[in-house]
């Protein structure tokens, strides 16, 4: 069966998700979360992709990111693949794959869900009860985004930007998204776009993307997405 394509266009962001095989620990050690940011800072560069938010999961990783090509992610992600891979197998002497296939990912409708997607991503550690806050998580772009620390990695997107002034005010209205509780069928939104390609986002995004790549990406989300109001 031929594997179903991706669709990247230049500026609009992607949401992506990227296994363990069979669900395995990607993550044995700090210093393996460590050389995979590092790879992941030097692919970025090197094939002009900013990255908006980020989470290191134990078997999983879950990246936003801007391509300014429409190649541009595919080979960020071919290189870190290979890359972290011989890393791990060399470090802790084993052979075979560590990612299960490729990873899935979707276009994301910045205007509706761009800051969504950001959380998502943020609070993905608090959804598995490995904290009480995604300020305890220390392998994610939350600190960044929320606090305002620097990692070299993370580049805010202009929605992001346009939500203060300055970094003070930004940074407290990001971290005001996060209070409340979870939209279970914002979630189960971002989950289903995300395992299956399609857009995220509604029927205008879609007939856009459609058009600007003169084929058809399947079925959008219909309407507008509640506001994202995750429990702290």
């Amino acid at each position: 069966m031929p594997r179903k394509p991706r669709f990247h266009l230049p500026g609009v962001p992607v949401h992506l998700i990227q296994r363990g095989n069979n669900r395995e620990p990607a993550f044995f050690d700090i210093a393996d979360y460590q050389a995979y940011l590092r790879d992941l800072g030097e692919a970025s560069r090197r094939y002009c992709v900013a990255v908006h938010a980020w989470v290191l999961m134990t078997n999983h990783v879950h990246l936003l990111a801007t391509p300014v090509g429409q190649d541009s992610l595919a080979l960020m992600m071919q290189w870190l693949g290979a890359r972290y891979v011989r890393y791990i197998n060399h470090s802790y002497r084993r052979t075979g794959s560590l990612w299960e296939g490729r990873y899935k990912g979707c276009l994301v409708d910045s205007d509706r869900y761009l800051l969504n997607c950001m959380c998502y991503i943020e609070t993905n550690p608090l959804r598995a009860g490995m904290v009480e806050s995604p300020a305890d998580y220390r392998w994610s772009s939350y600190h960044c985004n929320a606090f305002g620390s620097v990692d070299r990695l993370t580049q805010p997107h202009p929605l992001y930007t346009a939500l203060g002034e300055d970094a003070e005010v930004r940074q407290r209205v990001y971290r005001g998204l996060f209070l409340g509780r979870g939209d279970p069928t914002l979630i189960d939104e971002i989950r289903a776009a995300t395992h299956t390609g399609t857009p995220l986002g509604n029927d205008r995004f879609r007939e856009k993307i459609e058009a600007a790549l003169g084929r058809a990406v399947g079925q959008s989300v219909r309407g507008r997405p509640k506001k994202l109001d995750v429990a702290r």
